[in-house]
């Protein structure tokens, strides 16, 4: 990979409303979804299309909550999501979000970086008399605690259920159990969940954490013994309205880097319209008439990979630790990964950043959607950006990975140039460092044509210019080099083949192919 020169506390309230970012928009213009990956990968509406219209904007001119930022300190908000904004047709058509201060009527962005708390320095003692001399010098106090700071350090996309992303067994009044997998570890988190497109609220009667340590694969199980209750402002439980997201209170929990959490939520009701993200590569457990979210193990109950609800794990890290979003497609949500197996590209990146002194306090949060789109509104990246990357805590690096699906349907170079610029730039804004991925080759797709070939190597070669901080040449990583180029078989090779995703093989490479040094910025 290679870099190019930088152009350049605790929640009052825990509920945050959902606004739809608007800013922008006569930078870009929408283009027809892609088909990248099928099934129940895609967001909710038309096949191959982006999210419903409308779902994920806030009403319009909504009032704030008092003190909602959840991450405390000056977060930034969602730009223009006061009065007038936000229309529920899905807002103005590609549009991101600028980092700042949020419009009047209109709170801040939910999981933006909290403010660093510092532990204070020990007091000095009191300074010593001398029978005869010069008085003793002040003794020194022991050194306080540090100064610490919310870091992101697990995340999935919240969107709407399609449906053949409904979960097993029905929610209301059940026990759903799901894993995440962790990058950065610590003794302190807090946990969001997202209603943020139902069309009713969800009631949470009690949620806990826990250890799962189930290997190689994750399963219903947890460890018992580390299993601890959050807490919702003092309380066990809460409601959350419509469009609303919410932030628990922080808890002591020891999770190490790497660790999967569990997080077991006792439900009441919940709305027909499902906040879901349905690539999870993972299974959830749901287990009917129960309110038990401490049992050992539910690995029986009938289960489906997907999530629901769970939209992000903070830790309380050390100040100067740093946060990668990566926004992207199926390839980056992992669609021919293992299921339960936690070997995405980024979960790779994770660990080789964890492995390696200079970048342990780094962390991975992944923010791809199968299916969607680097142009146009819904579940595109240019709709989500202000959410998905700049309001996350800790941020310091954006890794933008989209564009196959919009290659596929047609796009031009020459739109999605000015789509990717528009992302660089709010990314300046926030002062973090934007980092450009290359598009690996996808002969053998039904995306295949010379024109998209063309606009393919068009897009790589802007891709490795100074248009972005740095790149990760995945095409580069993937590519048989022959004409038209294929992945490799090796890296292409997985149960449904496609010449579109790569395998695990594949995913192992790529994540294996950032240079460390980049996030040591």
């Amino acid at each position: 990979m290679t870099r190019h020169p930088h152009r350049s506390t605790p929640s009052l309230r825990n509920l945050t409303p959902w606004v739809q970012p608007a800013a922008f928009s006569a930078l870009f213009v929408i283009i027809g979804a892609g088909l990248a990956c099928g099934g129940s990968d895609n967001p909710a509406g038309a096949a191959g299309s982006p999210g419903s219209a409308g779902r994920s904007s806030g009403a319009a001119g909504a009032p704030a909550t008092a003190g909602s930022s959840p991450a405390g300190g000056a977060s930034p908000g969602s730009a223009g999501a006061g009065a007038g904004a936000g229309a529920g047709a899905g807002g103005s058509g590609g549009t991101i979000g600028v980092a700042g201060g949020a419009t009047a009527g209109a709170s801040p962005v939910a999981g933006s970086a909290g403010s660093v708390v510092a532990g204070g320095a020990g007091g000095g003692g009191a300074a010593g008399s001398g029978s005869s001399g010069a008085p003793g010098g002040a003794g020194a106090g022991a050194a306080g605690g540090g100064a610490t700071q919310w870091l992101g350090t697990w995340t999935a996309s919240p969107y709407l259920a399609a449906s053949d992303a409904q979960p097993p067994a029905a929610l209301s009044n059940s026990v759903l159990r799901q894993v995440t997998h962790i990058s950065v570890g610590g003794g302190k988190f807090r946990v969001q969940f997202s209603n943020k497109v139902g069309n009713g609220a969800v009631t949470i009667k009690s949620a806990h954490v826990a250890l799962c340590k189930a290997t190689p694969k994750v399963d219903g199980s947890i460890d018992t013994a580390t299993d601890k209750a959050l807490a919702f402002s003092g309380m066990p439980g809460v409601t959350i309205a419509q469009g609303m997201e919410v932030w628990s209170d922080a808890v002591d929990f020891a999770a190490p880097a790497l660790s999967n959490i569990t997080i077991t939520t006792a439900l009441g009701s919940v709305p027909s319209d499902l906040t879901a993200h349905a690539g999870a590569r993972t299974n959830s457990y749901v287990q009917a008439s129960s309110t038990d979210v401490s049992v050992a193990n539910l690995t029986s109950a009938p289960k489906g990979l997907h999530w629901y609800f769970i939209s992000g794990i903070d830790v309380m890290a050390p100040a100067g630790s740093k946060g990668i979003a990566v926004i992207g497609d199926s390839i980056t949500d992992g669609r021919g990964t293992t299921d339960d197996g936690n070997d995405r590209w980024t979960d790779v990146l994770a660990a080789r950043l964890q492995a390696n002194a200079g970048t342990a306090n780094v962390s991975v949060m992944n923010q791809g959607i199968g299916a969607t789109n680097l142009i146009g509104t819904g579940t595109a990246a240019q709709a989500r950006f202000a959410r998905d990357v700049l309001g996350q805590s800790g941020i310091k690096y954006a890794i933008i990975y989209d564009g196959v699906n919009d290659i596929g349907g047609g796009a031009s170079a020459d739109s999605m140039k000015t789509a990717y610029a528009g992302l660089v730039s709010a990314a300046h804004a926030k002062n973090l460092v934007a980092i450009g991925a290359t598009i690996p080759p996808f002969s053998g797709n039904s995306y295949y044509t010379a024109a998209h070939e063309t606009v393919r190597t068009t897009i790589n070669a802007y891709i490795k210019t100074a248009a972005f901080d740095g790149y990760i040449d995945f095409d580069t990583a993937l590519t048989d080099g022959g004409n038209p180029p294929k992945l490799q078989a090796t890296y292409a090779a997985w149960s449904q083949t496609d010449w579109l995703h790569p395998g695990p093989a594949g995913y192992k490479k790529m994540g294996d192919t950032p240079d460390l040094t980049l996030f040591t910025k």
